[in-house]
């Protein structure tokens, strides 16, 4: 993320991703969750045709629900991978299980290069201290505790002493905007603050990864969005790498490095948010991102063809991440093909009919 103004800052802010260098540090590999069933019967329906059915008619048939199925996608380091889904479609399953709060059925997750499924309960229990924090819609705050304390909890229970943990959590608070407020009670903060410790707390344990489950579905539009570029502000101070859930596809774009989109328990598609909407898999991702307006999404790294001869040095030069909407005028103000640039090398060229014409088809496809 490069840019101070958050709201305009949509797709491709942190500069990881699938091409970012180095070992994930996420790795999940034929994940499966069912609900209903003995463990003989989950392995039978695994290997079976049956697995496919949609779920209504897997559950009238076999009794079994499967919330997750066969799931596998890798995270990079620093990296925010979204997870969306309209309800019901397995997107709060799956980031439980791959913490271990609700235990798959099959499957391996690796975090930070270790098998979490092969953990005890005590090393289990060293990892949600120290390795991942979660954040969800219902803040969890606890009311007789002051803010300080709320934050500092997780410190707490590693160990830390009262001054040093009370130290780190003013330096968070101050971080996510409530500087002064350490000596307050959640009852005494707004729905948009109590959001803000518990996001506090989470990064007051220094994780590697932090799983975000909803947390901004409850708050008011304005808040909501006020939460979501505080999300964008801190990943690009904090670098750390984020997980994030949501129904809202505005959400999951304006966030995401990356989006998983999910149906029934299977991802249908991944990929960076100009993925989705310029090139979705098949119906059920279009109706998704029909309405969405392409200019502020599709990017010139997506539009880039391979320069012909000549094309290579002349035209503006502009980052493969800049956005349609934001290139027009560049485009317009000369009539050679804008040059699309990343870490210094040049990927490839857009014509000026090319943004046009995104610019012109608005939401439609």
């Amino acid at each position: 993320m490069t840019t101070a103004d958050p709201e305009k800052q949509l797709v491709g802010h942190s500069g990881a991703g699938p091409d970012a260098p180095g070992d994930p540090m996420i790795s999940v590999r034929g994940l499966w969750k069912v609900f209903g069933a003995r463990e003989k019967r989950v392995r039978d329906l695994m290997d079976s045709p049956d697995a496919r059915l949609p779920r209504e008619e897997l559950r009238e048939k076999t009794g079994m629900t499967a919330a997750v199925r066969d799931v596998g996608f890798d995270v990079a380091p620093g990296e925010v991978f979204v997870v969306m889904g309209l309800s019901g479609s397995g997107k709060s399953t799956l980031i439980r299980c791959m913490s271990r709060l609700i235990e798959p059925t099959a499957g391996r997750v690796v975090l930070d290069g270790e098998d979490v499924g092969a953990a005890g309960p005590r090393r289990l229990r060293e990892i949600r201290r120290h390795k991942v924090a979660m954040v969800f819609q219902h803040f969890g705050l606890l009311p007789h505790r002051q803010v300080i304390d709320n934050v500092a909890y997780g410190l707490e229970i590693q160990g830390v002493g009262r001054a040093e943990r009370h130290a780190r959590a003013r330096e968070i608070l101050a971080l996510v905007g409530l500087d002064g407020h350490d000596a307050s009670y959640p009852d005494q903060l707004s729905g948009g603050m109590q959001q803000r410790v518990g996001l506090a707390r989470a990064l007051a344990v220094d994780p590697a990864v932090l799983f975000f489950d909803e947390p901004f579905s409850a708050l008011d539009p304005l808040i909501r969005r006020d939460m979501q570029n505080e999300v964008i502000r801190l990943h690009h101070e904090v670098g750390k790498t984020l997980v994030f859930i949501t129904h809202d596809l505005a959400e999951a774009l304006k966030l995401g490095d990356r989006i998983a989109l999910m149906r029934d328990g299977e991802i249908v598609q991944t990929g960076r948010p100009e993925d989705l909407v310029g090139s979705p898999a098949d119906d059920y991702v279009a109706d998704f991102v029909r309405d969405v307006p392409k200019a502020g999404v599709l990017t010139l790294r997506y539009l880039a063809r391979p320069a012909g001869p000549g094309e290579g040095g002349a035209g503006a030069e502009l980052p493969g991440t800049t956005l349609v909407r934001d290139a027009l005028r560049a485009s317009l103000s000369d009539e050679n093909p804008l040059r699309v640039v990343e870490d210094g090398e040049l990927v490839g060229v857009v014509d000026r009919a090319a943004v046009i014409s995104v610019i012109a088809a608005g939401g439609e496809r």
